[in-house]
């Protein structure tokens, strides 16, 4: 199963007349584009091998996977109508900022939206952020000069939900003694929702859930572990750590678990509000003041639930949220004496040896405490 960008779909799609649009962060709500039949595109820095005009704009001490995603818009590989992001992240700013001054002296006419994402999670900063998503959705109503209607965003909301219970699904075969799925194809097939339309990505899903009902448990791994931090959406890294005998059966990934995990509630009354409160409220990444109880809460809870022996913390070069964050999860893991790795990495692999030598260790410290 492949993984590297298609752009296939997004070039039909747009072909019929309509719009495809860009989504950077988490906190950008699929469902009030897909209202809106604009094709939401997960944009990702998966094999991009020279970003050196994303480097030359965003600066050397930005991450690899924002730089990455510039290259791509500069070099044609993503040809969309505009982008929405968030400030979820300050580096990632930098990419509608910077497309936005290479679009105009290309000429090339494209759509912006940055949503105001707040760092706590209540009252005051869910209204705030629902007035932030009532803008985004009359700039959208201008943009296609459609109506989003409330009974539009309701099917929305159910067809991301259906898509959410078959991921939910997906995970759920990890859960077992010896699953018959790895965590690389786990992540390829979340990767697949980045660029199709949901009600695709749901027979995608249905199709490839049906194709695992007579496979044989995987065989050679005698460590089951978690896989959390930065944005990661290059299987071949989740391979790489598989190839040493760990098995990734959870993680808590933008790409992953994060991008389509709980199924979120709709408020028929208020579908809006609801799409709120959800984008708001879910445990995303560090950037929320007030989320890292949820985050920490999140993969304890996980640890149990899929029964893991490890914790990898990946940690791309130059991101903030995660090189602050992984020290205090280190002593968490440490206090509920948890096995924990951290690893700094570049977007696109390297050094694939030296990672292969610590998760190796790794695997055979957690083999020493189960007396494997």
């Amino acid at each position: 199963m492949r993984s590297d960008i298609s752009t296939e779909k997004i070039a039909e799609w747009r072909s019929s007349g309509k719009k495809a649009l860009g989504i950077i962060c988490c906190h950008v709500p699929f469902e009030l584009l897909h209202a809106a039949e604009i094709l939401p595109v997960r944009l990702r820095a998966t094999s991009c091998a020279d970003c050196s005009q994303g480097e030359a704009c965003l600066g050397d001490h930005s991450c690899g996977f924002t730089k990455a995603i510039l290259q791509y818009l500069c070099d044609g590989k993503y040809d969309l109508d505009g982008l929405v992001t968030s400030n979820g992240c300050e580096v990632a700013s930098g990419i509608i900022t910077n497309w936005k001054m290479i679009s105009a002296k290309r000429k090339k006419e494209q759509f912006f939206y940055e949503l105001t994402a707040p760092r706590m999670a209540n009252e005051m900063s869910y209204r705030f952020f629902r007035s932030e998503l009532e803008d985004l959705r009359d700039r959208l109503e201008d943009l296609t000069g459609g109506k989003i209607t409330d009974e539009k965003l309701k099917s929305s909301i159910a067809a991301y939900n259906e898509a959410r219970r078959l991921v939910a699904r997906l995970y759920g075969l990890h859960k077992a003694e010896k699953p018959v799925v790895s965590g690389e194809e786990t992540l390829r097939i979340t990767l697949a929702a980045t660029e199709m339309r949901i009600e695709d990505y749901v027979e995608y899903l249905k199709a490839a859930l049906a194709a695992m009902a007579g496979r044989e448990p995987l065989k050679g791994f005698t460590a089951r572990v978690m896989l959390v931090g930065s944005a990661l959406d290059d299987p071949e890294y989740v391979r790489a750590i598989e190839e040493f005998g760990c098995l990734v059966v959870a993680d808590l990934n933008s790409f992953g678990t994060r991008f389509l995990r709980d199924e979120l509630p709709c408020d028929n009354a208020d579908p809006l509000g609801a799409v709120a409160r959800y984008y708001l409220n879910r445990s995303s990444c560090p950037r929320m003041m007030d989320g890292s109880d949820g985050i920490h809460e999140y993969i304890f809870s996980a640890a149990e639930e899929y029964n893991i022996d490890g914790v990898i913390i990946e940690g791309l070069r130059d991101c903030d949220r995660w090189e602050n964050e992984a020290p205090i999860l280190e002593e968490k893991f440490r206090q509920a004496d948890i096995p924990c790795l951290t690893l700094g990495r570049q977007e696109l692999l390297s050094a694939k040896g030296q990672l292969g030598i610590r998760v190796e260790a790794f695997r055979e410290l957690i083999e020493n405490r189960k007396g494997v």
